[in-house]
């Protein structure tokens, strides 16, 4: 027996490898847009949510309150989203996706959807299939775990 832990094969390792691999895909097949993937979830987000205020879009793409204020400061400094004040509590601040950071959004669309498909390629349909409901329910089952 040995006296190490098996961490290749630790679901935690297994999880951490995979996000790598994620993020080296995305990143590679979006270079042309210098975007991250979160970048790419806010836009998404807001495209379909007009008007989100900062916190509830940090809540719906599960991240830290600072993250995201770091993350929303860049796509602002691209102009693919601005930020204005809420009228009724200025400190609270709402969000949009510009005519520019729409456009840019639906040209990565179909790019991420490669990705997603690359990403997905060693495993055949029925495995994509399970790996997904599988994962889905692991995430599910933590959904208590909050980032902050």
């Amino acid at each position: 027996m040995s006296k190490s832990f098996d961490f290749k094969h630790a679901p935690g390792h297994l999880i951490r490898r995979a996000h790598q691999v994620s993020i080296a895909i995305f990143m590679e097949e979006t270079a042309e847009f210098e975007v991250t993937s979160i970048q790419f979830a806010i836009l998404n987000v807001l495209i379909d949510t007009p008007g989100l205020d900062q916190v509830t879009l940090a809540g719906q793409v599960v991240l830290d309150a600072a993250t995201s204020g770091a993350v929303i400061g860049r796509l602002e400094s691209k102009c693919w989203i601005r930020r204005e004040p809420d009228a009724n509590d200025r400190r609270r601040k709402r969000l949009w996706v510009t005519p520019e950071g729409e456009a840019a959004a639906l040209k990565m669309k179909r790019v991420v959807s490669r990705v997603q498909a690359r990403l997905m390629s060693p495993l055949d349909g029925v495995e994509q299939a399970e790996f997904l409901y599988l994962l889905d329910k692991l995430v599910a089952g933590h959904q208590n775990l909050h980032p902050d």
